[in-house]
């Protein structure tokens, strides 16, 4: 963006209220902006839509996934070792313990080796090449590949022990469990990252212009990032049999149980999805943003937001009602900036009325 760009914005933007204008510029520039926002928020949504459709949870840490992908990649950028590396081998020891007890009680001791290899060998592999290579010295893919194989593991490891012991609870008590991880997570952030926000190096400094509107190139990359990662998504659930076997469960549990599919699997399997998202959505929007050890919460609820627009069940009513909640806090930002955040969770509001009044009341199963 041009000086002369940057600088109108920021008239625009720091006028008062009541003295701003909006014309065709300023439009553009705001729509620009929800619907970059929104593209993350869709990621999250779907993210959000998967594990409830498949586990029942409402996935509250969601967001905590995006600081730490930002903030994971953002130490490997000024050459500290992340304190997601020791959440990562301390959770990996716990969920070996606890399924080599388990393990042995039931008599299972064929499945000690791959206990052993899934929750020990691969996460202290992954910690000796933090170590090791010096991530700060590599080139930014095998940086933000290095972030996601850190943050990526801790979703599958934290359904294992947080949710799995009580997947057959009521949505109630996963709630507060699940805000329970959240509380945990964010003060593991606090902890890990400290209190400061951090930057990464975008991931190109081009920029294009399109007639009026100036578009630079990380923003393009965040569009395109979030489209690819969407369009993957549908061919996983449309054309693979783990995604086929997702679906059945988010369709009907007890069915998909009867037909061989187990529901732990597919379980850990959409945190792991959820974790990737996250964490790949915080590595796109940290070098546009400052992203503190808290910011994820925020973020996580307004993909929230679009996921209720869908009723956690439809992913293209998540992914547009996510769009929309973008579009909604760029605009309320000129007009009533000081409301914003009210203006977009007010959004849930007629959302829930209307679903209310036409859904049927259906007990939930003991």
């Amino acid at each position: 963006m041009t000086y002369n760009h940057r600088a109108r914005r920021a008239l625009y933007f720091c006028a008062p209220e009541p003295t701003k204008t909006m014309d065709l510029q300023i439009a553009l520039l705001l729509g620009q902006d929800g619907i970059v926002n929104g593209a993350i928020y869709a990621l999250l949504a779907l993210a959000l839509v998967l594990v409830f459709a498949v586990t029942r949870v409402i996935f509250i840490p969601q967001g905590e996934f995006v600081a730490y992908g930002a903030l994971t990649l953002a130490a490997f950028q000024a050459g500290k070792v992340p304190g997601t590396i020791w959440l990562l081998l301390g959770a990996g020891v716990l969920v070996a313990l606890i399924d080599a007890t388990i393990a042995v009680r039931g008599g299972g001791l064929r499945r000690l080796p791959r206990i052993a290899l899934v929750n020990l060998v691969l996460p202290g592999i992954i910690a000796g090449l933090v170590f090791w290579l010096e991530p700060g010295k590599l080139p930014m893919l095998a940086q933000i590949i290095l972030a996601l194989a850190v943050v990526v593991p801790l979703g599958p490891m934290i359904y294992r022990l947080a949710f799995q012991p009580l997947a057959e609870a009521t949505v109630l008590v996963l709630l507060i469990v699940s805000v329970a991880v959240h509380l945990a997570l964010v003060g593991l952030g606090l902890l890990f990252f400290g209190a400061e926000g951090s930057r990464t190096t975008a991931f190109s400094e081009a920029s294009f212009q399109l007639g009026t509107l100036t578009v630079n190139g990380q923003t393009l990359w965040v569009l395109g990032a979030s489209a690819v990662l969407i369009v993957a998504l549908a061919l996983f659930f449309g054309r693979t049999l783990y995604g086929k076997a997702l679906r059945a469960t988010a369709i009907n549990r007890v069915g998909a149980r009867l037909m061989g599919i187990s529901t732990t699997m597919a379980g850990k399997l959409s945190f792991t999805l959820a974790a990737l998202i996250g964490a790949f959505s915080g590595i796109l929007i940290a070098p546009i943003t400052t992203i503190y050890y808290d910011t994820g919460f925020l973020i996580g609820l307004k993909g929230f937001v679009g996921a209720i627009i869908a009723g956690l069940v439809s992913y293209p009513l998540a992914a547009a009602g996510a769009i929309l909640v973008g579009l909604l806090e760029s605009f309320s930002s000129f007009w009533a900036s000081a409301y914003k955040e009210v203006i977009v969770f007010t959004l849930i509001i007629p959302v829930l009325v209307w679903r209310s009044l036409t859904a049927h009341h259906v007990e939930e199963e003991e």
